[in-house]
C-alpha cells in the first residue's frame, strides 16, 4: 500500500508565499511522474505543474513565473514553492504519483488526501 502525505497549506495574504511538501511512502519500486493540481469550490480539478522522474517540468499558464515544482528522489517528496500569490489561486491542492508498486510492480497512479491553500487579506 502506498500514501501521499501532503503539508504546507494555510492561510496567506496576497503577494505572500507558501510551500507545500508531498511525501510517498509505502512499498515503492519506482516513481515516474509526479503533479500538484487544484481544486476551488465550484470548479473541475486543475492541472497545477508536473514533473519528471528525471526533473523536466511543465507548467499551467497561470502559474507560469510564480510557482516552482521541484522533487526530492531520495526522499520520495514532490514539492511547490508558490510565490506571489494571488486571491485567485485558493483551492485545495492535490499530489499525485504516477508510480510501480514494490513487490507486485504494478504501475499505478496515486493521490494525496489534499490540502487548503486560501490567499486572502
Amino acid at each position: 500500500q502506498v500514501q501521499l502525505v501532503e503539508s504546507g497549506g494555510g492561510l496567506v495574504q496576497p503577494g505572500g508565499s507558501l510551500r507545500l511538501s508531498c511525501a510517498a511512502s509505502g512499498s515503492i519500486f519506482r516513481i515516474n511522474g509526479m503533479s500538484w493540481h487544484r481544486q476551488a469550490p465550484g470548479k473541475e480539478r486543475e492541472l497545477v505543474a508536473v514533473i519528471t522522474s528525471t526533473g523536466t517540468t511543465k507548467y499551467a499558464d497561470y502559474v507560469k513565473g510564480r510557482f516552482t515544482i521541484s522533487r526530492d528522489n531520495t526522499k520520495n517528496t514532490v514539492y511547490l514553492q508558490m510565490n506571489s500569490l494571488e486571491p485567485e489561486d485558493t483551492a485545495v491542492y492535490y499530489c499525485n504519483a504516477d508510480l510501480v508498486e514494490g513487490i507486485i510492480f504494478r504501475a499505478r497512479s496515486y493521490w494525496g488526501q489534499g490540502t487548503q491553500v486560501t490567499v486572502s487579506s
